[in-house]
């Protein structure tokens, strides 16, 4: 599986979304079921699934899909489109 994929799952797996949901365009407080709870979950999700540990202003700013990105291909791992 390919990072995005990984990533994508993992936005469908803490957000409990369906499984066909397009995350692409997911933002914080527009998608359904991302509130602050889901958040932290996602962040764990994230964390977990990449090995790496998101420091307190990654996990303040992670407010989209694109930006979860952003992060997680600044801890050194390549998200491919």
């Amino acid at each position: 599986m390919s990072s995005l994929e990984k990533l994508k799952t993992a936005f469908v797996t803490a957000l409990a979304l369906p499984v066909d949901v397009d995350v692409a365009n997911a933002e914080y407080g527009e998608t359904e079921g991302w509130d602050s709870v889901a958040h932290m979950a996602l962040v764990a999700e994230i964390e977990s699934v990449f090995d790496i540990m998101l420091d307190t202003e990654q996990v303040i700013g992670m407010s989209s899909f694109s930006k979860a990105r952003e992060i997680v291909t600044s801890h050194g791992v390549a998200v491919g489109s």
